[in-house]
């Protein structure tokens, strides 16, 4: 009897999404899946996705990496049947009671430090050295606790194919992944579709890093978590926020829609480009939720795991140029939203307090809003109220 063929389809992986790139396959032609695998991974232009299995048998790969699909076209086939796994194709599992395990003194050192290297791979980069036949030891993690990354082991791969390449070939040419496909399209569009303009303000950030010093060991033994400065920010904004409705609002077609609830999109690099991941009801939060906030859907953003919810729904964006060390810049709305305020790296400068000149850390601030929404008296305003706020942090806390 001939085994029946199960034909798996793109799936439908969030709203407004119509196309998928495959990012790579996890299995090969050929391999004998489980149901529930994942066998491959799919990029959209929002975020990256796990392909599930959707029964157990021999997989039949129809579309390549680097392919762009239609949500619904034919992805994979799995032809369904009793097939035995393959020696090459089993799992070796650490509690595998199959398997001689040597007592702990007899592992080897070496033995040990690459047990240590690969248990900090992602599968996907695991997957792409083994195929290469990579040193591991050749390739430096850019991903949370040093996590080797599938564009970590992609780099070294490239590096390696210029450095074969002819002394004339100074091209390395790479299609554009189906993120930064988007990015660059809302990009323009923003520009080209909003008055935009920024308005900038510099903040002395001496009282938040005398408080952060003071309280730093006691916050963490709380909580678990670090007192950083994003929830500073955050509750900054959302004050202002709430002072100043329509840097909070956003243009619906002829009309303007106010926002109740102060969601903040936070600003990620990741290697595959940059995200804007939600904190949700972020004026309802204490200092400790905020920052936890802000680490799980770091992670999760570096990990490429958030979800189409978890980037949706924001209504003001701050993002944070200083990590990299940038001094000033006028950031670019994130649409559909009206504004989005630009962090940047604290310097040390000399200022004038009580006609003084005294040495502060000083961090320049930009809003960036959309002026058919936003007048200037608001927009400034807003900043002004958020520089108070943060020069003052006790007025965080009173929400005066």
């Amino acid at each position: 009897m001939k085994n029946e063929i199960l034909k798996m389809m793109v799936p439908a992986v969030g709203e407004s999404i119509n196309e998928v790139t495959i990012s790579s396959w996890l299995k090969k032609d050929g391999d004998i899946i489980e149901l529930d695998d994942v066998i491959a991974e799919i990029d959209s232009d929002k975020a990256t996705f796990d392909l599930t299995a959707e029964s157990s048998g021999k997989l039949k790969i129809k579309a390549q990496e680097g392919d762009t699909l239609e949500i619904g076209a034919h992805i994979c086939s799995i032809e369904q049947g009793d097939f035995e796994v393959q020696e090459s194709d089993k799992s070796i599992k650490p509690d595998d009671e199959t398997i001689d395990q040597p007592e702990y003194s007899e592992v080897k050192e070496e033995d040990k430090k690459i047990e240590d290297t690969t248990s900090n791979v992602t599968p996907v980069a695991q997957k792409i050295i083994d195929d290469k036949g990579i040193d591991i030891n050749n390739i430096s993690g850019s991903g949370i606790g040093g996590k080797i990354t599938k564009e970590d082991v992609l780099n070294v791969t490239n590096s390696s194919a210029e450095e074969k390449s002819e002394p004339t070939d100074s091209q390395n040419r790479v299609k554009m992944t189906q993120l930064r496909k988007t990015i660059a399209k809302r990009l323009v569009s923003v520009k080209n579709e909003t008055a935009m303009l920024t308005t900038f303000n510099e903040v002395d950030m001496s009282s938040i890093m005398s408080l952060r010093s003071k309280y730093k060991e006691s916050f963490k033994e709380k909580y678990g978590v670090n007192l950083g400065f994003m929830s500073f920010f955050t509750k900054a904004c959302c004050i202002a926020l709430n002072e100043w409705p329509a840097v909070n609002a956003m243009i619906d077609g002829d009309e303007i829609v106010y926002n109740s609830s102060c969601n903040i999109s936070i600003a990620v690099s990741t290697p595959k480009g940059l995200v804007v991941p939600v904190i949700r009801d972020a004026d309802q939060m204490g200092f400790d939720v905020i920052e936890s906030e802000v680490i799980r859907l770091a992670i999760k953003a570096r990990d490429g795991k958030l979800s189409i919810d978890e980037m949706q729904g924001g209504t003001f964006t701050i993002t944070n140029g200083g990590i990299f060390g940038s001094m000033l810049s006028t950031p670019i709305i994130n649409a559909p939203q009206s504004a989005i305020l630009g962090m940047h790296n604290i310097v040390k400068r000399g200022v004038v307090v009580n006609d003084e000149l005294v040495v502060r850390p000083m961090m320049y601030l930009a809003l960036s809003y959309d002026h058919r929404i936003i007048d200037g008296r608001e927009s400034v305003s807003f900043l002004v109220r958020v520089k108070e706020l943060l020069e003052d942090p006790s007025r965080l806390m009173l929400e005066i």
